[in-house]
């Protein structure tokens, strides 16, 4: 190793010490960004918790099964300002000054925040493809035992809550206690009910789920395939059951965010291919519509088909739109940008490398302070990027691989710039 890095015109003893500064500066930025991401993202549920009395050792471990989606957000924005808290006090303090005057060049500074870079990229990776999903496991099994322990969790004021084949429409919510609750639901035997109450008692029905005791309770239910056809009635009390598989189910649904890229990958393969589906079964079916018309314009006027080109145009059309709006598929375009998500984020750190030693190495005086306060600046626009581009993807349908990777192009294509003008001068 020694011989190599002399070969190549490099220090061992000043490698490691810029790597040994740098990790230094990393962990105490990963501790303010570690801590920014904690309070605002975690702490928060954590507290909406405890206020409905949930168990505090559960929300504990509910806490530290959260802790990698933390760990992979705050480690490259660490990454970015800890290099240039590194590089900008070298530079102030005039060491890489020294350095170039002892004959080596701007690769003794740059070689090993590039390493430091990889090393943070694969760790954040690391925790956002392995921890996290692992933990999300434990963490909707803890959120399970909470739920039915304390079932007022499950219920806000004036919200809307999806179950399986149930939804809940709450009023104003005083821990177990709903006023104006509207409950929608379909049954076993093919009927659709609408229930309305004044106010409802949430209780822990044990393995059967949750129940309701609604008070001036009005049910209308109808035939699925004749809703003309309608009951209804009134009572002055009715216990209604939500099942607890309904329950599980609902709780433990895993977003694309909380996968593995492997998984996510997997799941794209299987909707594309019902998307191919969707688009082949679409396709011969327009296909017979434009042989169709094709057939009553070659007929001419004065023939049946003739009369009907007009309504066959207009298939014709509302089929291409049709089409399209297959094609914009919404929901695949959420499982590509999360896709995208799993290496932009954590990879962002070794992108981060190229913009902050350059701008790391303009420091003249209080190196490791401006270089904080232009890492956080660089991170805050890095994440409105993101937030940007997703955003564009999910509203506009833009392409989600530049919409989530058109933040690290910027960055490294600056720092890309700025080391070339730097190294050469």
């Amino acid at each position: 190793m020694r011989a190599e890095l002399e070969r190549r015109g490099l220090s061992r003893t000043i490698f490691f010490y810029v790597v040994r500064e740098a990790l230094f500066a990393f962990l105490v930025t990963f501790i303010f960004f570690f801590s920014i991401f904690f309070i605002n993202q975690i702490l928060f549920h954590a507290q909406q918790l405890l206020s409905k009395r949930a168990p505090f050792l559960e929300v504990v471990q509910l806490l530290f099964f959260s802790l990698p989606m933390v760990i992979a957000l705050a480690a490259p924005f660490a990454a970015l300002t800890g290099v240039l808290m590194t590089v900008g006090r070298l530079s102030s303090d005039n060491e890489i000054l020294v350095m170039l005057s002892s004959g080596f060049s701007y690769r003794m500074v740059f070689l090993p925040s590039l390493l430091v870079g990889i090393a943070i990229s694969l760790l954040s990776f690391f925790a956002n493809d392995v921890l996290l999903p692992a933990g999300m496991v434990q963490y909707y099994q803890i959120y399970r035992r909470i739920v039915l322990s304390t079932p007022e969790l499950e219920l806000e004021s004036n919200s809307v809550k999806r179950f399986k084949n149930t939804v809940l429409i709450t009023g104003q919510v005083s821990g177990r206690l709903i006023n104006d609750i509207v409950i929608l639901d379909h049954t076993s035997d093919g009927e659709r009910r609408l229930i309305m109450a004044r106010n409802a008692e949430l209780k822990d029905g044990g393995r059967q789920g949750l129940s309701l005791d609604l008070n001036q309770a009005f049910i209308q239910s109808s035939k699925e395939i004749a809703r003309q056809d309608y009951d209804y009635a009134s009572a002055g009390f009715l216990r209604y059951w939500v099942p607890q598989e309904e329950i599980m189910q609902s709780i433990s649904s895993t977003s694309a965010s909380e996968m593995s890229s492997v998984d996510v990958l997997r799941e794209i393969r299987a909707q594309e291919a019902r998307l191919q589906d969707r688009l082949d079964s679409h396709y011969a079916r327009t296909l017979a519509g434009a042989l169709s018309l094709e057939s009553a314009l070659r007929e001419g006027p004065g023939q049946e088909g003739w009369n009907r080109r007009g309504n066959l145009s207009a298939v014709l059309d509302a089929d291409r739109q049709s089409a399209e709006e297959i094609t914009r598929d919404r929901s695949l375009l959420i499982w590509r940008t999360e896709f995208y998500k799993k290496f932009a984020i954590p990879f962002a750190a070794l992108f981060f490398i190229f913009l902050a030693v350059p701008l790391g190495l303009l420091s003249k005086k209080s190196g490791q302070a401006l270089g904080f306060f232009i890492g956080v600046l660089i991170a805050a626009l890095y994440y409105f990027l993101l937030m940007g581009g997703q955003t564009l993807v999910q509203r506009l349908g833009y392409s989600p691989f530049w919409g989530i990777w058109f933040a690290n192009a910027l960055i490294f294509s600056l720092g890309l710039t700025l080391s070339i003008f730097r190294f050469r001068r």
